[in-house]
């Protein structure tokens, strides 16, 4: 995924198949906030990430993209350093849209944050 969010964050993939999802970020630089804790913006694109590749799996890649519609994030938890690792799971997988949760925990399994995200799954346009 070179030259994405997903490098700059620096977001592996570790389980990916059409049912659960589970990506690991670092907590550390490009993932902190200014007071040195864990950007709830990293949170979130680390949740639709995880989503987006999750829908992804569950349509026609020659004719359909995915494409995040909605995110809601509440972040429970502060993490100054280490890991955090995203599990996505579907709530609904329709035809043009799919509702994932996703659990973010550090470590310890702890809960640092709990997301939902609504993706699109829309028809490609051809290239001119």
């Amino acid at each position: 995924m070179a030259d994405t969010l997903m490098e700059a964050l620096g977001i592996e993939t570790v389980e990916l198949n059409p049912d659960r999802v589970v990506m690991r970020m670092p907590v550390a630089g490009p993932t902190h906030q200014p007071f040195g804790l864990l950007h709830g913006g990293a949170s979130v694109a680390l949740a639709e990430t995880a989503a987006s590749l999750g829908t992804w799996l569950n349509i026609d890649q020659e004719r359909q993209a995915a494409v995040g519609i909605e995110i809601n994030a509440n972040h429970v938890r502060s993490k100054k350093d280490g890991f955090v690792t995203a599990t996505a799971t579907p709530l609904h997988k329709g035809r043009t849209t799919m509702v994932w949760d996703i659990r973010i925990c550090d470590e310890d399994g702890r809960l640092i944050c709990v997301s939902r995200c609504t993706v699109g799954v829309v028809e490609r346009r051809n290239s001119p």
